[in-house]
């Protein structure tokens, strides 16, 4: 069928602790995931520089179901 977009999977990731005493490029990149407040929840596109960010960070957000 012509026209039709293919779903993107996403992920949800909820940013549950403070950047707070962390370093600036820990806080570049929850900055770079759109996280704004703590307990925030987003929905990205499940792609590897998505996923990559989430593992620099597994102290500070979490993945989702």
């Amino acid at each position: 069928m012509a026209g039709r977009k293919k779903q993107a999977s996403t992920i949800k990731v909820e940013y549950y602790r403070s950047a707070i005493g962390f370093s600036e490029s820990q806080k570049l990149v929850v900055k770079g995931l759109g996280l704004r407040k703590l307990n925030a929840v987003v929905e990205l596109e499940d792609t590897p520089s998505v996923r990559g960010m989430v593992q620099k960070i597994p102290h500070l957000v979490r993945v989702v179901d």
